[in-house]
């Protein structure tokens, strides 16, 4: 059975990435997961209270920002879930893949500098994350440039 999984932040970007995963599933007929992985690891050398508040910040806007990506999945007459984890990025993904057994991942392509990703760098994850897992990644806004 297949399964759309959407790794999604919340941003302009994302939102591609999400009506990507939407109008699949709708094809598909496949149960669609949107994910929010809450990533403080750019605050390894601050204190642990610190890093514990931003956690639970970054938990609770993620689970706002799947909020609104199930709704719009809905209205779209897509049944979603949303699932909200904490780690790191690059490992979380894969390991959430592989425990849903998605056929599919979309993510949005980082942009700006926010992102934790080089371009080059970028391209060798969606190639490693592609091979760890089995399923076939699509970045739709890299799909819309070319």
């Amino acid at each position: 059975m297949s399964l759309v999984l959407c790794a999604t932040r919340g941003g302009k970007e994302s939102i591609i990435a999400q009506d990507k995963a939407i109008a699949l599933a709708k094809e598909q007929g496949a149960p669609l997961v949107f994910l929010y992985i809450a990533d403080s690891s750019f605050l390894n050398k601050s204190a642990a209270a610190v890093i514990v508040d931003v956690d639970e910040e970054l938990t609770e806007m993620g689970e706002f920002f799947l909020l609104m990506a199930v709704e719009r999945a809905d209205q779209e007459g897509v049944k979603a879930k949303a699932e909200v984890r904490s780690g790191v990025f690059r490992e979380i993904l894969p390991n959430v893949a592989l425990e849903l057994e998605a056929s599919t991942i979309v993510l949005g392509h980082p942009a700006g500098e926010t992102s934790h990703f080089q371009e080059a760098e970028f391209e060798a994850y969606l190639k490693t994350l592609a091979q760890e897992t089995g399923a076939t990644v699509l970045t739709p806004e890299k799909e819309a440039r070319e």
